[in-house]
C-alpha cells in the first residue's frame, strides 16, 4: 500500500491563505490560541477561519499552558477540532482536557538529546499522536530542524514530524523518520502568519515525491 503522508500547515490567520493552504493539499489547517505568539488569532477568528474548511479538512487549535475555559470556547466554537497541547501541559493536564471537551488532541514533544521519547509517548498514552518540534527557547521550533536520528524508529503512536521544515527540507525528513504526517508553519511564510500560496504548493508537491519515493 503506498503511504500517505498527511499535511498540517499551521498558524494561518487570513481568509485567503486558508483556501490556499487547501488548494494545495493540505489535510489540517492550525490556529494558534496563544496570545504571545506572531500567529495568534482569537477564538472568533480561529471560528471564521475554520468555517471555510472543506469536509475532511480538520482544523486544529494550539494551546500553550492554556486555561480550561480558552480550551472549552475552543470546542464549542469549533465542534470538531483537534487539540493540540504544544507547552508544559503535564499528562494529567492533557487528559483532563481531553476528557473535558470529548475531543482528540496532539501532544507536543521539544526534541533535544536526553528526551526519552518512548516514555514520552506511554506518559502521554491518551494522546492521539505526538507532534515532534525542536527544542528551542520558549514554545515552538523557531523554524530550526532537530536531529531526526532521535527519533526511534517504532514509536507507539502516529508521529507528526515538525521543526523547520519546508519545501526544499521535508522529502528528506519524510523519508528519515516516516511520519503519519508532516507540519510547517514558517517554511511556507513570507512573514510571520502571512503563508505564501506557491510555498504552500511546492511544500505539499514536495511531500506527495516523498511518498512516491518511499513506495519505490
Amino acid at each position: 500500500m503506498t503511504q500517505r503522508t498527511r499535511i498540517k500547515i499551521c498558524g494561518l490567520t487570513r481568509d485567503a491563505d486558508v483556501d490556499a493552504a487547501v488548494e494545495a493539499g493540505a489535510d489540517a489547517i492550525g490556529f494558534v490560541l496563544y496570545a504571545r505568539s506572531p500567529r495568534a488569532v482569537s477564538v472568533a477568528r480561529a471560528a471564521e477561519l475554520a468555517r471555510r474548511l472543506p469536509p475532511f479538512v480538520t482544523p486544529v487549535c494550539l494551546f500553550v499552558n492554556a486555561e480550561t475555559a480558552l480550551v472549552t470556547a475552543a470546542v464549542q466554537a469549533i465542534p470538531h477540532t483537534l487539540l493540540q497541547f504544544h507547552g508544559d501541559e503535564t499528562p494529567a493536564d492533557c487528559e483532563a482536557l481531553h476528557q473535558a471537551t470529548g475531543r482528540p488532541y496532539l501532544r507536543a514533544a521539544r526534541m533535544a538529546p536526553g528526551l526519552a521519547l518512548l516514555d514520552f509517548a506511554a506518559d502521554y498514552a491518551s494522546a492521539a499522536g505526538l507532534l515532534l518540534d525542536t527544542h528551542v527557547e520558549g514554545y515552538g521550533g523557531g523554524g530550526k530542524v532537530f536531529d531526526w536520528s532521535l527519533v526511534p524508529r517504532h514509536v507507539p503512536r502516529p508521529v507528526v514530524l515538525s521543526g523547520g521544515l519546508n519545501p526544499a527540507n521535508v522529502i528528506d525528513g519524510i523519508t528519515h523518520v516516516r511520519p503519519w504526517a508532516v507540519d510547517v508553519s514558517s517554511g511556507v511564510e513570507i512573514a510571520k502568519g502571512l503563508k505564501d500560496a506557491v510555498l504552500m504548493r511546492r511544500f505539499c508537491e514536495a511531500v506527495r515525491e516523498a511518498d512516491a519515493l518511499i513506495a519505490d
